[in-house]
């Protein structure tokens, strides 16, 4: 049996490669494409943050689709006509290549598995599905029912509600350094998936592990 009662994962950047959009389409796209898909997901994330400051909450594909767009000002040289088309891709995102070995064998060791994500359900539930991650996977817990975004604390109390745990029986992974923060505030063991290889951003929030992956957790 694993330390931890659960293991939670962020998706979008953590499971889902987020640029996977762009990048499947980059021919069409062209040279730009990178930059797009960079901005794309920086406004995804700024609009999340204001709306939840706000407290003027707008599902998490609204703010993809309208990042999409304001990405596509940014970067005139990318025709907006690919805007169905990238939106399209985003609901089938590729996971990266070590996560479905990875969660197979924490859920073989006896782990609770779930995703704890911004994204709407019905989002989630596309990408889980494409990646097949969905027969390993036993939950998949969406701010959409609190109406608000990560790093509030209400976002991470939906596992510990839910599963009747303390936050330190739950093993929290993602990408991201600020959600690493807000978890590990709330009191959950944090493991930094630092794909990027990024410096660190919140020194007096550190995550309890750093990896470039999830093949060693």
């Amino acid at each position: 049996m694993t330390s931890y009662a659960a293991y939670v994962f962020d998706a979008y950047g953590t499971l889902f490669d987020v640029h996977a959009a762009v990048r499947r389409h980059a021919a069409e796209v062209g040279p730009e494409g990178q930059r797009l898909s960079e901005i794309w997901r920086n406004k995804q994330l700024e609009y999340s943050w204001v709306r939840a400051l706000m407290g003027a909450y707008a599902d998490f594909w609204q703010l993809t689709e309208e990042a999409l767009d304001c990405a596509l000002t940014m970067v005139p040289k990318v025709d907006p006509s690919h805007r169905d088309t990238l939106l399209e891709a985003y609901w089938k995102l590729d996971c990266y290549p070590e996560v479905p070995i990875v969660l197979k064998a924490l859920k073989d060791r006896g782990a609770r598995l779930a995703i704890l994500s911004n994204g709407s359900p019905a989002m989630l539930e596309s990408a889980v599905k494409n990646a097949a991650l969905d027969t390993v996977l036993d939950d998949i817990f969406s701010v959409d029912e609190l109406r608000t975004f990560k790093t509030a604390p209400e976002v991470y109390e939906l596992v510990t509600t839910a599963y009747r745990l303390y936050p330190e029986t739950v093993s929290f992974q993602s990408s991201n350094r600020w959600d690493i923060a807000g978890a590990g505030s709330f009191g959950f063991r944090t493991v930094w998936i630092n794909r990027a290889s990024a410096p660190d951003e919140y020194r007096d929030l550190a995550p309890d592990m750093v990896l470039p992956n999830l093949q060693k957790l």
